[in-house]
């Protein structure tokens, strides 16, 4: 008998006889799943939904339900509140966003369908209160719909992309609108007539010849072989929680310490890798610890352990999160005056390191070099005052200067503060949602989107709230309905 593996498809010769037959095998239940499991039944096909859980949620459950939508001249959400926003300008975003790893044919593709993406969410009955939520915020608290939810007005973006607010939330009172997004998405997948099944553990795919043809999942404790007639589509996450896999990949997260994902192991990838695919960009990974709450604290400076600054602090929080975990030593502190001081979130497990009535008290306090965080503050301050930032172009009315004391540092402790992150990098894909191999060529029957692929959101420095799920729903629509058609 042929071994069962992850790493390695099982031949489908061996196979003595399938358990299971349907047109589009679809393995995670997330949001990425449910939308391949929708298109994949739209254009006609027969699905199977298999998630190794009790039933739907993923990473995608966990998080904000933010999708982050624009061009074609702006959603009618942004155009309501007076902001154009031009294919053009989104797909330069985006591109920036992306920076070294950015998928050129991906963004392009988005930014054009954006906002027929946003009326196909309605049409699944996906709700949105339609107004504009001005202002520097993570994520609402009530159930608003636009925010600023990246980097869109900061250097250097704004140089190159006209500004707009572009994450679309879904109308949820509080935090962790995820979870209903993802319940709608799974009620529309059911009454579409695709048949979930749960507590089923992907063990392995099934290739004949160079074709994709099932998969193997462990269901009551025994291996079901399960045949798919056109594709099957990997929806299974990112590797956040695969500690050998980060280690192989991805060491610099284990500077970091609050991993965030669900069952997020890396087993898409494994099999795609194994069949065939190509991974890459796995070394990147998005992480926050959120420092922009209150939002007075993002008029603050950062400040790496020689005392210098080192990001533009009016940029998207986890910009400068990432950048931070890229400076020296085992901390970073970011530095307030009595007017913009407030007290942080107790989640955030930031602590005061140092206090002071001037600059240079502060900076002993935190036994740096005499005239290193001193002369940095007064350099800052100095053009601040001339609404200026020439070393990191920081733009008003967040650039402001600091000289109202006493004043404070708090420490930003990457063992210790709440630095939540995530994967970003996976499998190589196509517009269609196809798993390519290293020479660029599909992988016939293979299909993959979200997390397990490096998507939209592939550059830790650059990412955006609302980009991974608008990866995950786009992408997730491509591959199923592209599975569907083979």
């Amino acid at each position: 008998m042929a071994e069962i593996s992850l790493h390695k498809p099982y031949p489908a010769a061996a196979v003595t006889k399938w358990d299971r037959e349907t047109d589009v095998v679809v393995i995670g239940f997330g949001a990425t799943g449910a939308c391949a499991a929708i298109e994949a039944r739209t254009a006609g096909a027969d699905v199977m939904l298999f998630e190794r859980n009790s039933g739907s949620g993923g990473a995608s459950g966990l998080s904000g339900g933010e999708i982050y939508l624009g061009g074609s001249g702006g959603t009618e959400v942004q155009r309501a509140a007076g902001f154009e926003d031009t294919t053009e300008d989104f797909a330069a975003y985006l591109k920036m966003a992306g920076g070294p790893c950015a998928d050129d044919a991906k963004c392009d593709l988005y930014a054009r369908e954006a906002v027929n993406h946003f009326g196909w969410l309605k049409a699944q009955g996906v709700p949105y209160r339609g107004n504009y939520l001005p202002g520097k915020v993570i994520e609402p608290t009530d159930d608003s719909t636009l925010i600023w939810s990246g980097s869109e007005a900061a250097a250097p973006f704004y140089k190159h992309a006209k500004p707009a607010p572009r994450g679309h939330v879904i109308q949820h009172m509080g935090w962790g609108g995820g979870r209903p997004l993802v319940d709608i998405l799974e009620a529309r997948a059911r009454a579409l007539g695709a048949q979930i099944i749960v507590d089923a553990r992907a063990l392995a795919l099934v290739q004949e010849d160079d074709h994709v043809v099932g998969a193997i999942f462990r269901i009551d404790n025994a291996p079901v072989f399960v045949r798919a007639r056109k594709g099957v589509v990997l929806a299974t996450g990112g590797f956040v929680m695969n500690e050998e896999m980060r280690r192989k990949y991805c060491p610099q997260t284990f500077k970091i310490k609050d991993p965030i994902g669900d069952k997020d192991d890396g087993t898409g990838i494994n099999l795609g890798v194994g069949a065939g695919g190509e991974a890459i960009h796995m070394d990147q990974f998005f992480t926050t610890c959120p420092w922009t709450i209150p939002e007075s604290h993002a008029k603050g400076v950062f400040v790496n352990m020689q005392g210098q600054r080192f990001i533009n602090e009016d940029c998207y929080h986890g910009r400068v999160s990432r950048t931070a975990v890229d400076q020296p030593g085992d901390r970073v502190y970011l530095l307030l005056d009595s007017a913009h001081f407030e007290q942080p979130p107790e989640f955030g497990r930031l602590t005061i390191a140092g206090t002071g009535h001037d600059w240079a008290e502060v900076e002993r306090e935190l036994e740096m070099p005499e005239g290193t965080l001193s002369h940095t503050m007064e350099f800052y301050n100095r053009h601040a005052k001339e609404g200026r930032d020439p070393l990191f172009d920081k733009q008003p009315p967040i650039l402001t200067p600091l000289d109202q004391g006493p004043f404070v540092a708090l420490e930003l402790n990457f063992e210790t503060s709440y630095f939540s992150f995530f994967t970003l990098g996976g499998l190589k894909t196509s517009t269609d949602g196809e798993v390519l191999d290293r020479g660029g060529s599909a992988i016939p029957g293979l299909f993959a989107a979200g997390r397990c692929t490096s998507g939209l959101p592939a550059w830790g420095h650059g990412y955006s709230s609302g980009m991974s799920l608008a990866d995950c729903t786009f992408f997730g629509r491509q591959a199923g309905r592209n599975a569907a058609q083979r």
